[in-house]
């Protein structure tokens, strides 16, 4: 691998969305990131370390594939809890409960406009997935 290629990092997230303003706004409250501009209907939010665009999608809300989503990592199976409880008492539509397939434990969830988050830690992961993670 080249030094370019090794220097490269996440620079931002694009999810495409018929309702810009909840989906944004979903982001804001439940994940924590603030809105840094705006262009037509489209926001740029940010966290430390990357950003997300939310750009409007006009006519029908995006179809996601059944699987595709984005994982957050939280420190620990507690924090995983403390979200999962928070989520529900607030209405996020949750997809599943809090499980532990091996790598962790996660729960996944959908922001409006269709995307699905998963939020896990892997400090619980079992023996042999250990190793497949960056520390």
């Amino acid at each position: 691998m080249n030094d370019v290629i090794q220097a490269m990092k996440l620079n931002h997230l694009s999810f495409p969305s018929s309702d810009t303003a909840a989906t944004a706004a979903f982001f804001e409250c439940h994940l924590g990131f603030t809105i840094a501009g705006t262009w037509d209907r489209s926001l740029i939010l940010k966290r430390p370390g990357y950003d997300v665009v939310i750009d409007h999608a006009s006519g029908d809300t995006p179809t996601w594939p059944k699987a595709f989503h984005v994982g957050f990592e939280l420190p620990s199976l507690d924090a995983v809890r403390d979200l999962y409880e928070r989520f529900t008492t607030e209405g996020v539509h949750m997809e599943t409960g809090i499980f532990n397939n091996g790598r962790g434990s996660r729960f996944f969830c959908r922001a409006p406009g269709g995307v699905m988050f998963e939020m896990n830690t892997r400090l619980d992961a079992a023996p042999e997935y250990r190793g497949t993670f960056d520390n």
